[in-house]
């Protein structure tokens, strides 16, 4: 009886030790199946990152902890059916799942910071619960999935925004309001519909192969603006003002290869820092920016449409080149590309056009109303596009031509 009173508490103080041991190890830890992820259950929190191992099968609960110091990562784990966690709230570092082939359930009741997620190749996943909501994050990728929703996800700021192949997502709302860095989306569900009510500035921002897109609030795009090879209708942006940095010629705003577009709406802009292309939208018979006036690169317009409406053009820095298969007039536009110097570089503008082409693609082909020279002395436009940090996001923003 003595030996017994005297080994129980021993015990107690030898597993309360090993617990803290585990949790205060700033070392990758290792988790291969439930009975390794149950000792973490009286951690308050955990300093260093978890790893769930290859070999992890079946569900998978790491309860316990509300605070992941590091990363928490389930990588090439293809045995995994589901992860869950109702303790955890914040995860310091990166919340990485790759590769996860049986992964269809995957819930994090508490959930709500994290440093950045990264989501990809999980052919299996349909939706997220994460109830609480995360709304802090620095950077969200999610690429390669089956979710049909990013409920759950709705951060206020974010660096880096990256949604791309994931066939069944057909919406997108968030309420952020700056993105520092870029965002992008490609090759979604079908006819995507974008929504951001509260977002008011971004750095660079590209939308390849959507349905439609919302920014009611955007003011100020710091560098480049693309809408690509989308079903997009109708395209508005009523309060933004300025997309790029027009002293140093970084940042262009693009629309090209939009088969349904039949309206752009940028009342208010003013200035773009590069180039301005509206390029191959086959229904777009208008365009029109009438408060716009200053264009660091070149303005460049191929298409269908009437004549463009610029009436505040004071200052373009690069080409002109103006290509419809419509008549217009170029009059204005000829005037200002001589006498009073509002267009610098070499101009073109050309109607009636049996084919047309943007800067830098070939000779032109059809008789226009007027030109002043050939599209092989088309001028560059000169941006640099390539800004540092963005090569997570190919081939973003390639409005050069």
């Amino acid at each position: 009886m003595l030996t017994q009173k005297l080994l129980l508490p021993a015990f107690a103080v030898i597993t309360a030790v090993a617990a803290q041991s585990i949790c205060s190890q700033t070392a990758t830890a290792t988790i291969d199946s439930q009975a390794d992820a149950a000792a973490y259950t009286d951690c308050s929190s955990v300093s260093g990152s978890i790893l769930i191992g290859s070999g992890a099968t079946g569900d998978i609960t790491l309860d316990g902890p509300s605070t992941i110091g590091g990363d928490l990562t389930v990588k090439n784990a293809t045995g995994v059916t589901s992860f869950s966690s109702s303790t955890i709230g914040q995860i310091k570092g990166t919340f990485h799942l790759e590769d996860m082939t049986l992964l269809s359930s995957l819930k994090m009741s508490m959930l709500t910071a994290v440093k950045a997620i990264e989501f990809i190749s999980l052919p299996n996943l349909g939706s997220l619960t994460f109830p609480a909501t995360i709304t802090s994050a620095t950077s969200v990728t999610v690429s390669n999935t089956f979710l049909s929703t990013l409920a759950g996800l709705n951060v206020t700021s974010v660096k880096v925004l990256q949604v791309d192949n994931n066939p069944h997502l057909t919406e997108f709302t968030s309420n952020i309001g700056n993105i520092s860095s870029a965002a992008v989306f490609n090759a979604n569900g079908a006819d995507l519909a974008i929504s951001f009510p509260l977002l008011k500035w971004a750095s660079n921002m590209t939308f390849r192969d959507v349905g439609s897109v919302s920014l009611p609030s955007l003011q100020v795009i710091n560098g480049s603006l693309g809408f690509y090879e989308s079903s997009v209708e109708s395209i508005s942006a009523s309060n933004l003002t300025s997309v790029g940095n027009f002293a140093t010629g970084v940042g262009s705003l693009a629309f090209v290869a939009n088969t349904a577009l039949t309206n752009i709406s940028m009342n208010a802009l003013k200035s773009v820092g590069g180039a301005a292309q509206v390029a191959n939208n086959t229904l777009l018979n208008a365009i029109s920016f009438p408060a716009l006036v200053d264009v660091g690169g070149a303005i460049d317009f191929s298409g269908n449409f009437t004549t463009p409406n610029l009436p505040a053009l004071g200052n373009v820095k690069g080409g002109f080149n103006v290509e419809s298969k419509q008549s217009i007039d170029c009059t204005k536009f000829k005037a200002e590309a001589s006498a009073s110097g509002v267009i610098q570089g070499k101009f073109i503008c050309e109607g009636n056009l049996d084919s047309v082409s943007s800067l830098g693609t070939g000779t032109t082909t059809g008789t226009g109303s007027s030109s002043t020279s050939s599209k092989g002395a088309a001028v560059s436009f000169g941006v640099n596009e390539a800004a540092a940090g963005l090569s997570v996001i190919g081939g973003l923003l390639q409005m050069l031509l």
